[in-house]
């Protein structure tokens, strides 16, 4: 018995709910020109000239030379050897 009137309980609940909806949203079907609006709004034409950045400036680096060939094919090689020494090592 207790469960039959939990169970009336719980459908009258859900009886309330669903008259509570509204359909009238639903009947409207999403249109292309609501949809894509903003992506419009965002591929507005862009000038064909690069835009300067104030805050940007090439002065700041740091003047490193070049490495030779022998001291890339060297840090190349300690590279290497670090890898091979760390695949190596037991896995904790």
């Amino acid at each position: 018995m207790p469960t039959l009137k939990s169970f009336a309980i719980l459908s009258g609940a859900a009886l309330m709910l669903a008259a509570c909806g509204s359909a009238d949203d639903a009947s409207s079907e999403a249109s292309a020109d609501t949809v894509e609006m903003p992506a419009d709004s965002a591929l507005a034409p862009i000038g064909d000239g690069p835009v300067a950045d104030p805050s940007a400036s090439a002065t700041d680096a740091a003047d490193v030379p070049e490495p030779t060939a022998t001291e890339a094919a060297d840090a190349a090689a300690n590279v290497a050897a670090a890898a091979a020494a760390a695949a190596e090592e037991p896995a904790e």
